[in-house]
C-alpha cells in the first residue's frame, strides 16, 4: 500500500484519505503500532491517552484504530450512536466458543435473545441466589483450614475462580460440576482469552490452520460442548426440575412473542456457553483484584472489617444487608482494575467524533482501564480509595467516567447479579479472615480478553 506521511503525531495513512486524524504514537511502516499493541497494550493506551489527549489514533498493519478517553465520546459510541457500531473483532472471532450468544450475536436475533433472558436477571430473580452464593464461599473455607493452620498460601485468584464457576453452576443451572470438568472449563477458558488476544493481531484464515495451538483449543472446546448437552440433556429428560426458576429452565421454555417458536439446542447452548463462562471469569477476576488491593491497603481492610463486624454481628450476609463501604471497595477495586479492560466497537457507517472523522469499518478502543485513571475525572487515579464511592462523590462526574461494565442497550445483562454475587463472598470470607499477600510478591495484570492478575494473587489467610 502507498502511503505518505500526515503532519499529524501518527505515521501513515493511505494516500486516498487527506482527512483530519487524530495525534497518536507514531507506528514502524508496514505493521504501523502492532509491536507496542503485543508487547504492552494496557501501557500504550495509558501513556497515549495522557499525550495525546481524548481521541488517539492507532494504526496495525492497514487497520485504523481510536482510542477514546472522554466519556461524552464513550457514551456516544455506546449510547447515542450506538446503531452504527457492532461488536469488534476480538468477540466476533470468539464465535469459536460461543456461537450466537448473548455476547457475540447482532442485530434483531441479539434484541430477540436479550428479552428472552432479561426476566432471569431480574433483581428479585437473583436475591433467591443470594443464600447458595454465601453457602459455596462457606464450603471454599472449610477446605482452607489446614492452609489456615499451616500458613500455606493460597492462590487467591484461582480460588475466586473455582468458587464462582461453581456458584453459576448452582444458580443459573441447578446442578454441579466434577472436579474433571471444572478443570476442562478452566482450560477452555484460558483458550479462549489466549485465543481472543491472538486473533486480534492476526488474519482470520489463522484460525482455520492446524497448528497445536488451534488443534489443543478445538479439542478444549468440544469436551466444553459435551459438558453444556450434558447439562441440557439431562434436564430435558428430567423436566420435573423445570419448576426451578433458573436460566436453564427460561431458556427451554421461553418462545418468541411474534412466532411462538422455542430455542433449540443449539441456541440454548449458546447462551449456557456464555453466561457458563463469562459468567464466572469476570467476577472471580474482580474479586481477587479486590483481595489484592486490600492486603496493600490495611487502613481499608481495617474499615472492611469494622463495617462488617457493626452490621453483621457475627451472623452470615444477606442480600438485605446495607454494607456501603463493602460495595464501595468492590467498586474502586473495578475502577483500578476492570474486569472487562477493555471495550471495542466496529464503525460500520462513516461517523464524526470530537471533530474527527471515524471511516466505516475502523475500529474504536472504549477502556474503562485508561478512562477510570483519567486524572481529569479521578483525583490521583492510582490510589486505592473505596470512599469515591460513599455519599454524593460521584454526582459531579460524567455517567461514562466509570463503566465498569459497559453501557447503553448492551451493558452486561449479569451486572446485578455479578455484584450481589461479589459483595456476599467479600463479607463471608472478610468477616472470618485477614487476607495477605505473600511477602515479596509483585501483582501486575495481564490484558487478554479479561484483565487478569498475571500468576495470581498468592495470599496467606489469617484468621481475624
Amino acid at each position: 500500500m502507498n502511503v505518505v506521511f500526515s503532519d499529524q503525531p501518527n505515521s501513515q495513512i493511505p494516500v486516498n484519505s487527506r482527512r483530519k486524524i487524530p495525534p497518536g504514537p507514531r507506528g514502524k511502516p508496514i505493521i504501523g503500532n502492532l509491536r507496542e499493541f503485543r508487547s504492552d497494550i494496557l501501557g500504550l493506551l495509558e501513556t497515549s491517552a495522557r499525550a495525546y489527549g481524548e481521541i488517539v489514533h492507532f494504526r496495525v498493519g492497514s487497520r485504523e484504530i481510536f482510542l477514546l478517553n472522554d466519556p461524552y465520546y464513550i457514551q456516544h459510541v455506546l449510547q447515542t450512536n450506538s446503531r452504527n457500531y457492532r461488536k469488534g473483532m476480538a468477540l466476533v472471532r470468539s464465535k469459536i466458543l460461543l456461537d450466537e450468544g448473548l455476547l457475540t450475536s447482532e442485530g434483531d436475533f441479539w434484541l430477540r435473545q436479550r428479552r428472552l433472558i432479561q426476566p432471569a436477571f431480574h433483581r428479585k430473580q437473583i436475591a433467591a441466589f443470594g443464600q447458595i452464593m454465601t453457602d459455596c464461599t462457606l464450603d471454599m473455607m472449610a477446605q482452607w483450614q489446614p492452609y489456615v493452620e499451616a500458613r500455606q498460601p493460597l492462590n487467591m485468584a484461582q480460588e475466586m475462580m473455582g468458587l464462582t464457576l461453581i456458584i453459576v453452576c448452582k444458580t443459573l443451572f441447578s446442578t454441579t460440576i466434577t472436579e474433571k470438568e471444572r478443570a476442562i472449563v478452566q482450560e477452555a477458558m484460558e483458550m479462549v482469552l489466549q485465543l481472543g488476544v491472538k486473533n486480534g493481531h492476526r488474519p482470520p484464515f489463522m484460525e482455520k490452520l492446524p497448528t497445536p495451538g488451534n488443534q489443543l483449543a478445538k479439542k478444549a472446546i468440544r469436551q466444553l460442548d459435551a459438558i453444556v448437552y450434558r447439562i441440557i440433556r439431562e434436564r430435558r429428560q428430567h423436566p420435573q426440575v423445570d419448576e426451578i426458576g433458573d436460566l436453564l429452565t427460561l431458556l427451554m421454555t421461553a418462545t418468541d412473542a411474534d412466532t411462538g417458536v422455542a430455542m433449540n439446542d443449539q441456541q440454548v447452548h449458546d447462551e449456557v456457553m456464555t453466561l457458563f463462562l463469562a459468567g464466572h471469569e469476570t467476577t472471580a477476576n474482580a474479586l481477587a483484584w479486590a483481595w489484592y488491593l486490600l492486603s496493600e491497603n490495611p487502613a481499608a481492610a481495617d474499615q472492611l472489617h469494622a463495617e462488617l463486624d457493626k452490621v453483621l454481628k457475627g451472623r452470615l450476609p444477606t442480600v438485605d444487608d446495607l454494607l456501603p463501604y463493602t460495595q464501595a471497595v468492590l467498586q474502586e477495586s473495578m475502577r483500578l482494575y476492570p474486569p472487562a479492560w477493555v471495550i471495542s466497537r466496529q464503525a460500520i457507517g462513516d461517523d464524526e467524533i470530537g471533530g474527527y472523522p471515524i471511516p466505516a469499518g475502523s475500529a474504536v478502543f472504549l477502556s474503562p482501564y485508561v478512562m477510570h485513571r483519567n486524572p481529569n475525572y479521578w483525583e490521583n487515579p492510582e490510589r486505592f480509595d473505596p470512599t469515591r464511592f460513599l455519599g454524593d462523590s460521584l454526582q459531579w462526574r460524567p455517567h461514562f467516567s466509570y463503566f465498569p461494565f459497559g453501557g447503553g442497550a448492551r451493558q452486561c445483562i449479569g451486572m446485578n447479579f455479578a455484584l450481589m454475587e461479589a459483595q456476599l463472598v467479600l463479607a463471608t470470607v472478610a468477616q472470618s479472615y485477614r487476607v495477605k499477600l505473600v511477602e515479596g510478591v509483585k501483582v501486575e495484570p495481564e490484558a487478554l480478553v479479561t484483565l487478569r492478575p498475571r500468576d495470581g494473587v498468592p495470599v496467606v489467610i489469617e484468621p481475624r
